[in-house]
């Protein structure tokens, strides 16, 4: 049975259970778990890190931890009773460990190393703190340690800044806010600036000494030198190196490690120097021989110097290799260093050019306690320490010194009676009194062990030698008296002997007979000479003998003055115990003297202050002994002492020796009757203030009074003690009287100067300090009314002396940091006089600072230590006193500019915040009562709203995020719990004064404006937050933005009909609040929404506004991130509020606008759908297809569904931005001409917008078709560019401006240019599908085209596409997919390459249009495409596969043509159709027959580099048809089972037979051509197709050509086989485009893109056995994406896209004029002409194309050797109303065309030469225009390279030249029937397509023009691009057919010359 625990409710996963069992619990190690029951050894609860999910788990699986559980029951918590830092750690670890691997994922590799380190770190300290073996030091110490890691890397991660008191973490309800944000500010602080350290270290390692000549040990001498004083600041580090330059002793590391300590801020200068002296121990020459002498000498080596400046990087330096210089002359070594560092060192020589010192220096900051902690290996290896010389700059009262620095300076001494000078040595011993010498106080520096005699370092010869060596004597005081020092000098010999001769001494005693130590300073000391045997040892012998120069005795002066030797040394005492001052020691012993006492006590100010504090306790026994001795005498000296001994203390450098002042009043002070003597003087000083003229030494009084007050009180208490409590109330009476005194002085007024204020400001400063000495004596109430009535004396007039507002201030400040204030008794007497001092200051805006840290301090307080009815007093008092002027003050320095200087600016943030947190402390303590009595203190109800206004103004300034820093999200927490609570009660005040006929729209405006903001706080959002930072946040404040969403709904519903003032002003704000993901929030929220409709549609009978305000904020709102697709689902569930009864709101019927509602809210819906596709699109990197088809689609859905122009004028702006960051220049362009259709070219002004500056609509319009000509331009697209320039150009000739008419020719001109010289690639298309739900909503389960970029081919495109949908699934078929897919949760792409079908084939169609030109209208304005897949349907002859092989043919058609504002456009219709085998075998012949041609015609104009595809495609056709590839055809459909199962197919049967016969003729011709341009290597390949094609031709049964071909091959008689089919001219339909599109002979795509073999080269689905040449050529498309080979795309030339038109020609079926196949009998004139075609004349391909390339590919255009008159014919039936085509016979009457008079071309190209050859395949169907053959893209250039030219082609427009240069039949001059009247309404319905795709499309599909490209309504088409000759008169010579040509229509008319 489950019972519920009692205990055992925490615990600890320590092995995991995969919950396997019914109703397990899945637990992993480390996972802790709440325990709510259990039974036979299993638990039953739930892991924290998931409560909803509760199981089962065996309980020896977890490890129970001892825990607290607060509210028993179902809702209880459990806390586990550990240390809270142990707590912190384990929930941060955990949070850490989720964002650890992120970084790993993102690639942050530093962060993640460091991290993992910390959190290792982190672990072993919290093993520490679990043993709990740590002592209370260590704990203290690892608690440190670990917060600061948890800081760091909470800082790292970003994550909140966490308020610690001791190391623990506080419950921000257990502390005022104002000290939350104290310790927030505290640790913030901490971290941005660390404090600067008052104290250094310098830590020096040494290494060693590298030089190639040693060989001797040596001494190395460290110590720090002040370059600018002169004068070494430190003791000397010594150690010894042995003869290899190491140190001596590596095994004790203090011998070479040193810390040189108490460096302050002051010593790291750029001037300290760290100098080293080194000494060389051995013989006194470096190189004297070994056996010379055996005594050692010191003797100078070298100096290294090195500043200080070099560390303060913080860097450790280390084996830093310092140079070191050896001193030549001896004399100057001593200042060796000196010259070193003033760059002297040219006069020193290097030890060596290797040679160095090595040392490892490093700087330490910190309290030397603080360096023992941080750097502990350091001191437990061992490290000397190196003092500075003296004291430090602070001397602690504890610290025990008596230190002699002596310095052995130089000497003078004589020769002695040699012939050179001496090489002395200075010996120096302390002997103390008894004659002994000391042993072991001679110290040569730190590192050394102290000796007992020093011997100086010898300079070699030299009578005045200078060694400036400092020694430490750290002589014990109780040796000092008596001890003397003795120097002994000796001569050191040279010889071999090496003898010490001594010939002098001196000496110097330490102390004087009156107890005063050897003053400092320098001494000359007498040398007394003497010889070797001298005896010293007997003291007395030379002790009454003088010792100093200064000092001589009367009676040896004569003999003194016959010496000329001295000896000069410099000592310096550092000492605690000892003085060398004779006053000190007079007032020490002034009971000897008791004349002296008041010249004692005078001279007392005068001593150095060192000097009184090392003797403080004597000197203050001292003076209370002369007090107390005659009081009357002395009283007032001894009391000016004693201030000078107190103020003496408050210098920084005594300030560590009050405690020992109060150690002195509390034990030692005996002083009973002290008291009324102080008081008296005391009184008297303050009551001559207001008289005195000079202040200086009342201040110096009033600054001592704490002390005195001491003093006076400690005092009392003796004398109390001695008498049992007598004089109680004169005592009392005395304090009164002095206290009034100062009263009065305070209640003064500054007249002038300001001595008396300045005096008011010292007393104020130091008076706080008094109350806890009056505490020990009077009562609580009695210390505060006294120290009220003192405050409240205080001048209140506020223009008195700043500096005295602000110590007054800073009174008020102690005075509630007292001790005093803690007491909830005097705190209520004292609050309204720190309230009242308060609001003055806050009133004037000044010294804001200490106002606000005050105001905290209150506050703290009232938290702390207040018993509940004290705290409701106190807060009343506070309200009414500051609450008011606290909301101003805030509103005050929040609307103040920012200081710019940073370290005001952090002030003025302090100040702001320390104020924010006293008013939320405040509110936080405010009760229902106080709130009520709040409210009814205002009078009036104009008050209550200022009130309200000020109050809503601050908390939405509290709501800033710039408020409080970023990382401190518990502070923003506590401050929006303060806010909304009072928020609740301030509303029904508002409800209750607010409403009904006292409505007031800005307090309510207010109130929900702060609402909203409250409730989109980024601190608020929990979504945001990590599991258990939400979990905890729940817990504590529960979802704030409920609350006060719920309290929105509540006020909104108590406004009634005041709605409508808020309607649509609040519908952005109340949106912004329904966008957040919280569904309680949004449940409340959303019908608010439903409710402004209602009310709208009442007051105005629609929602428009309504409607216009929500679509523009949803708009803004989500594209800032917000919103998301439940949300879209909510928004929805407003629809069935419609119904005809509403859920929310029963007040009416609404069927009348329920209808308009569900449209409404179904169309924001659909906008939210494309906005957040559109916002997850815009989140990725780069620029794709992806984010500008969302653009694209929410721009069309702007303009189209919801008519907002402003909205689509902006995402026009921002589709043309990520088009141009694309490079997408053409698409850009016709982005930004939407933006141009919708301007005028007027003169109404426009505002400013997006980047346009104000202007006019010309202006702007103007501006927008420059940019627009400069993206086409860039893009590429000349000729849409050109339409531009000229409208432009008509502006300006319009307003005649000239000049910028000319720029805009010119520009137009060079469009013109481009298009013939530059090129152009031609790019793919490609249909792609994307289908499953998973894709964006503007793209699921539709289909699209695109255009492909540059080079790029289907495989490239596919991968890309892959990439941009990574999780997009490739489909390996062309088959439309199945519902399944549609609906599938998955993303299917289905990508194939497609071919595009211009509109219109007049440009392609025309002959003489250089390619440069077609290749334009080949891929733009293109609304069809094209796929075709081969099948096979019935049964599949294994024998021949052509019986069966059909092709399905899929036509798509676009919403917009391409290229458009977008790469893709979506499909809006597809048609599919099957083409029989035979059609299939029509298609195929016609496509060969054409490449032939174009290969022919190529190849006879010497348009080929070489003959190669001209061989290749000769011989594929003819190897593949002997083979058996036409024959195919043949047993196919030519056999008579065919013919009568398709009796129907009867005309295409005889077509296909016309077609093989044609080819044959073609290959003949070929043929003839080939053995002409064939080189020699290839003649007997040429010789084999010569023998195949005869073989070829008799299995076709072909017999010989007629007479006229074999005379002329290279030219074909007039004629075609085909024109007896065209005698039926009837049959031709203007409808033709839809009757029979299937049967278009040329819309097989896949032709193009065979090989020039490509009868026989195409794959086939079902590999064929033949190897014919048709047996496998339509299997399968190249254009699937799973089977298409990639040579069949890998070019841009095989542009099968443009070759076949017949479905867009509006044609009938079949009609055609003659075949190639029977020849006409031509005229001998014809002849004439046709020998008249001279190759040079024709002009020769691109050169830019490779040979294959210009092979392979046909053209659109009719072959070059069409007849004239089949070209007429054609040319007619390219037309919607055609005049009915001639009968055969009369067509060889039609007139000649005239060569030379017309054409404004050269001769060269003279259309005589150019129309001498016919057409072998023209086809009625393929209008081809017919014109000048050296400009016809057969002839002259490749179609895909992309240049075109617009100029080439202009005669054959305007002169007439389009039907005449094609005639041939007729007699040169005579004019025909032929060009009767009808031709000219012919010629005009022949249609170009405008350039642009927003161009009505004709008969199809409406699309409104934009009106700044509109053309005006007239007979004319579009024009084309003007031509040079477009204005010249087109009459004819000879042979005109048209006299009066129609004007070229023009959109606007023309001013100037038509050019």
């Amino acid at each position: 049975m489950w019972i519920p625990t009692e205990h055992e409710k925490y615990g600890v996963v320590i092995a995991g259970f995969r919950g396997t069992i019914p109703y397990g619990l899945s637990l992993e190690i480390g996972d802790t778990v709440q325990i709510l029951e259990k039974c036979d050894g299993w638990y039953r609860g739930f892991a924290l890190k998931n409560p909803n999910i509760k199981g089962i788990f065996p309980s020896s699986y977890v490890h129970l931890k001892n825990a607290c559980v607060k509210n028993k029951g179902q809702f209880e918590m459990v806390i586990p009773t550990e240390d809270s830092v142990i707590t912190e750690m384990t929930s941060t670890l955990r949070d850490w460990g989720t964002m650890w691997k992120q970084l790993y994922v993102r690639n942050e590799g530093d962060l993640f190393h460091r991290l993992w380190h910390i959190m290792n770190e982190i672990l072993d300290l919290r093993r520490q703190v679990l043993v709990g073996h740590l002592t209370h030091d260590r704990m203290k110490d690892v608690k440190r340690h670990i917060t600061a890691r948890l800081d760091w890397g909470n800082e790292q991660l970003g994550l909140d800044l966490v308020p610690r008191k001791e190391y623990a973490m506080v419950d921000p309800e257990d502390i005022s806010i104002t000290e939350l944000y104290r310790l927030m500010e505290h640790r913030h602080r901490k971290k941005d600036t660390p404090v600067q350290a008052s104290s250094h270290h310098l830590f020096v390692q040494m290494k060693s000494l590298m030089c190639s000549n040693l060989g001797e040990e040596l001494e190395v001498i460290f110590s720090l030198f002040d370059s600018k004083e002169n004068r070494p600041i430190s003791e000397r580090f010594f150690l010894r190196l042995n003869r290899n330059g190491l140190p001596k002793a590596p095994d004790k590391p203090e011998r070479h490690c040193s810390l040189f300590v108490d460096l302050g801020s002051s010593e790291l200068r750029r001037d300290i120097y760290i100098t080293v002296h080194i000494i060389r121990i051995g013989r006194m020459g470096a190189g004297e021989k070994k056996n010379a002498c055996n005594v050692q000498y010191r003797r100078p080596f070298g100096c290294a110097v090195l500043s200080i400046a070099d560390l303060l990087t913080g860097e450790t330096k280390d084996d830093l290799i310092l140079k070191v210089y050896m001193c030549n002359t001896e004399s100057e070594w001593y200042q060796i260093h000196e010259n070193i560092i003033k760059k002297l060192n040219a006069r020193y020589n290097l030890t060596g050019s290797n040679a160095g010192l090595a040392v490892s220096l490093q700087l330490l900051h910190g309290d030397i306690e603080q360096i023992r902690r941080e750097y502990s290996s350091v001191f437990s290896h061992g490290v000397s320490i190196t003092r500075k010389l003296g004291f430090s700059n602070i001397i602690m009262p504890g610290e025990m010194r008596n230190d002699l620095y002596i310095t052995v300076e130089r000497g003078e001494f004589e020769k002695g009676g040699k012939s050179v000078a001496r090489n002395v040595e200075v010996t120096m011993f302390i002997v103390e009194s008894s004659g002994q010498a000391l042993k072991d106080f001679i110290s040569f520096g730190s590192g050394e062990p102290p000796a007992s005699e020093y011997h100086s370092f010898v300079l070699y010869h030299n009578n005045s030698p200078r060694w400036s060596e400092l020694l430490k004597l750290p002589i014990p005081v109780d040796k000092f008296r008596g001890a003397h020092i003795r120097f002994e000098f000796r001569h050191c010999s040279t010889k071999e002997k090496g003898e010490k001769k001594l010939f002098g001494f001196s000496f110097v005693p330490l102390m004087q007979e009156d107890g005063r130590t050897l003053p400092d300073g320098t001494h000359e000391l007498i040398v007394h000479k003497c010889e070797e045997n001298t005896n010293l040892l007997d003291t007395t012998r030379y002790l009454k003998l003088p010792f100093s120069k200064g000092i001589l005795l009367g009676n040896n002066t004569q003999a003194m003055k016959a010496t000329k030797e001295s000896f000069w040394i410099t000592s310096f005492l550092c000492s605690t115990k000892l003085t060398q001052n004779g006053d000190m020691l007079d007032l020490l012993k002034w009971r000897t003297h008791p004349d002296k006492i008041t010249g004692c006590l005078s001279k007392l100010k005068e001593i150095d202050g060192s000097e009184i504090v090392k003797f403080l306790q004597d000197t203050l026994d001292t003076l209370f002994g002369i007090l107390d001795e005659n009081s009357q005498k002395y009283g007032s000296k001894v009391f000016d002492s004693l201030v000078h001994i107190i103020n003496l203390l408050q210098d920084s450098k005594f300030h560590h020796f009050k405690p020992v002042m109060d150690t002195y009043i509390e034990s030692h002070f005996a002083g009973a009757l002290a008291y009324r003597d102080l008081i008296k003087v005391l009184k008297w000083y303050v009551d001559r203030i207001t008289e005195a003229e000079r202040q200086e030494h009342i201040q110096e009084v009033l600054k001592a009074q704490e002390y005195i007050f001491k003093y006076i009180v400690q005092s009392r208490r003796l004398f109390s003690l001695a008498t049992g409590g007598q004089n109680e109330d004169e005592f009392r009476c005395c304090i009164q009287e002095l206290l009034m005194s100062v009263r009065f002085f305070l209640s003064q007024e500054s007249k002038g100067s300001g001595a008396l204020s300045q005096s008011q400001a010292v007393f104020l400063s130091s008076f706080p300090a008094v109350y806890s000495e009056l505490l020990k004596l009077f009562d609580v109430r009695e210390v505060a009314n006294l120290v009220q009535d003192t405050l409240g004396s205080l001048p209140t007039i506020v223009h008195v002396d700043d500096s005295l507002q602000a110590v007054k201030l800073q009174c008020i400040g102690k005075t509630v940091e007292s001790q005093l204030y803690t007491n909830p008794d005097s705190r209520y007497i004292l609050l309204p006089v720190v309230l009242h001092h308060l609001h003055m200051h806050l009133q004037e805006q000044k010294d804001l600072i200490i106002c606000a840290r005050i105001l905290s301090n209150v506050f703290c307080l009232i938290k702390k230590n207040s018993s509940e009815k004290s705290v409701l007093e106190e807060i009343d008092v506070i309200v009414a006193s500051l609450l008011d002027i606290l909301l101003r003050t805030i509103l005050e320095i929040t609307s103040r500019p920012q200081p710019s200087s940073s370290t005001i600016r952090l002030q003025f943030q302090d100040v702001t915040g320390e104020f924010v947190a006293c008013l939320l402390s405040l509110l936080r303590q405010m009760t229902d009562r106080h709130y009520q009595q709040l409210l009814d203190s205002f009078s009036t109800k104009e008050d209550l709203r200022d009130f309200l206004l000020q109050i809503f103004t601050v908390f939405r300034i509290l709501i800033r995020p710039e408020m409080f820093p970023k990382d401190w999200t518990v502070m923003r927490l506590v401050a929006n719990n303060v806010i909304i609570t009072t928020v609740l009660y301030l509303s029904d005040a508002l409800r209750k004064n607010f409403l009904n006929e006292n409505f007031d729209y800005k307090i309510w405006d207010s109130y929900f404006y702060l609402a909203v903001i409250f409730i989109n706080q980024l601190c608020l959002q929990l979504e945001m937050f990590t599991t258990s930072k939400k979990k905890k946040v729940l817990e504590k404040y529960g979802d704030m933005r409920v609350t006060m969403g719920c309290e929105i709904f509540s006020m909104w519903q108590n406004l009634g009909e005041h709605k409508l003032h808020f309607i649509p002003a609040l519908i952005g704000p109340f949106l912004e609040v329904t966008l957040i993901p919280q569904p309680d929030l949004r449940n409340v929220m959303i019908p608010i929404f439903h409710d402004m409709m209602d009310w709208e549609q009442r007051r105005s009978g629609n929602f428009k506004q309504v409607e216009a305000k929500l679509i523009d904020k949803l708009d803004s709102l989500m594209s800032e991130g917000k919103g998301d697709e439940t949300y879209r689902e909510l928004f929805n569930s407003i629809i069935p509020l419609f119904g005809p009864y509403p859920s929310l709101l029963k007040k009416i019927e609404r069927e009348t606008w329920r209808e308009s509602g569900v449209s409404l809210i179904a169309t924001v819906t659909r906008l939210m759908e494309r906005l957040l596709d559109y916002r997850d699109c815009m989140k990725m990197g780069e620029v794709d297809g992806k984010k500008i088809g969302c653009t694209v689609s929410l721009l069309n859905f702007y303009k189209t569904e919801l008519n907002k122009e402003e909205m689509y004028i902006r995402y026009i702006h921002k589709l043309y931005d990520l088009h141009l960051k694309a490079q997408n220049f053409t698409e850009a362009a016709y982005t930004l001409l939407l933006y141009d259709e919708l301007l005028e070219w007027s003169d109404r002004p426009l505002r400013e917008f997006l980047t346009y500056p104000m202007q006019t609509e010309w202006q702007r319009k103007e501006h927008l078709h420059l940019a627009i000509i400069q993206n086409f331009d860039r893009g590429k697209c000349w000729e849409n560019g050109i339409i531009l320039c000229r409208k432009i150009a008509e502006q300006y000739e319009s307003y005649y401006d000239y000049r910028n008419l000319s720029k805009m020719r010119m520009m137009e001109a060079s469009l013109y240019d481009k298009i013939m010289d530059q090129q152009r690639l031609e790019p793919e298309f490609f249909r792609v599908g994307f289908y499953g739900k998973k894709f964006p909503f503007f793209l699921r389960n539709k289909e699209f085209v695109c255009r492909g970029h540059d080079y790029e081919r289907l495989e490239a495109f596919q991968q890309r596409m892959l990439n941009e949908f990574p999780h997009a699934i490739a489909m390996q078929h062309a088959n439309q997919p199945d519902e399944t897919i549609f609906q599938a949760e998955a993303q299917y792409l289905q990508i194939y390459a497609v071919t595009p079908i211009p509109e219109s084939q007049e440009v392609l169609q025309r002959e003489g249009v250089p390619d440069n030109i077609k290749s334009f209208y080949k891929v733009n304005h293109i609304w069809k495409f094209r796929y075709d897949r081969p099948f096979h349907k019935g049964t599949k002859d294994k024998e021949n596969e052509f019986k069966s092989l059909w092709v399905e043919r899929t036509s798509l058609y676009l919403v917009q043509s391409l290229p458009g504002i977008s790469r893709w456009f979506e499909v809006e219709k597809r048609e599919v159709i099957e083409m029989s085998p035979l059609e299939n075998a029509i298609e195929v012949l016609e496509n060969k027959n054409q490449q032939l041609k174009t290969l022919i015609s190529q190849c006879q104009t010497r348009q080929m580099q070489n003959i190669n595809p001209l061989t290749m495609c000769l011989n594929g056709v003819i190897d593949a048809a002997v083979n058996g590839g036409v024959s195919r055809y043949q047993e196919a459909f030519f056999v008579k089972e065919y013919i009568l199962s398709h009796p129907e197919d009867g005309e295409k049967i005889t077509r296909l037979r016309e077609l093989m016969l044609e080819q044959a003729q073609i290959l003949e011709f070929g043929l003839a051509v080939h053995e002409k341009f064939v080189p020699q290597d290839m003649r007997p390949l040429h010789k084999k197709l010569v023998d195949q094609f005869f073989v070829m031709k008799s299995s076709l049964g072909i017999q010989e050509f007629s007479a006229c071909i074999q005379a002329s091959p290279v030219h074909f008689p007039n004629g075609s086989p085909r024109v007896c089919r065209n005698s039926a001219p009837a049959s031709m339909s203007p409808d033709g485009t839809r009757v029979i599109p299937r049967r278009s002979p040329l819309s097989y795509p896949a032709v193009n893109r065979y090989s020039s073999s490509s009868l026989s080269s195409q794959a086939s689905a079902e590999p064929s056995p033949s190897t014919s040449s048709l047996s496998s050529t339509h299997s399968a498309s190249p254009n699937v994406t799973s089977s298409a080979p990639s040579s069949a795309r890998a070019s841009p030339l095989l542009s099968d896209k443009h070759k076949h038109s017949r479905e867009n020609s509006c044609l009938s079926p079949r009609e055609r004029p003659c075949s190639a196949i029977y020849p006409t009998p031509v005229e001998p004139s014809q002849r004439l002409l046709f020998n008249h075609i001279g190759e040079g004349a024709l002009p020769r391909s691109d050169p830019n194309l490779s040979a294959p390339e210009k092979a392979v590919n046909p053209t659109p255009s009719s072959w070059s050797l069409d007849s004239g008159k089949e070209a007429k014919n054609m040319s007619d039936s390219g037309k919607l109303i055609s005049p009915p085509v001639p009968p055969r016979p009369t067509q060889t009457a039609s007139p000649a065309r005239h060569t030379t008079a017309v054409s404004p071309s050269p001769a060269g190209r003279s259309p005589m030469k150019q129309g001498s050859v016919q057409s072998f395949t023209p086809s009625p169907v393929e209008y081809h225009s017919p014109g000048l053959i050296s400009n016809s893209p057969v002839l002259s250039g490749s179609y895909s390279s992309g240049i075109s030219s617009l100029s080439r082609c202009s005669t054959s427009e305007t002169s007439g030249f389009e039907n005449q240069v094609n005639e041939q039949s007729a007699p040169p001059v005579v004019p025909g029937p032929s060009y009767s009247a009808p031709e000219e309404p012919v010629r005009k319905e022949s249609k170009t397509p405008p350039p642009y795709s927003v161009y009505e499309r004709t008969l199809r599909r409406p699309v409104p023009l934009p009106h700044s490209l509109s053309i005006p309504v007239t007979s004319e088409p579009p024009a084309l691009p003007p031509k040079p000759l477009a204005t010249r008169p087109s009459h004819l010579e000879n042979g005109t057919r048209r006299t009066d040509p129609a004007p070229r229509p023009r959109p606007l008319p023309r001013k100037v010359s038509q050019l």
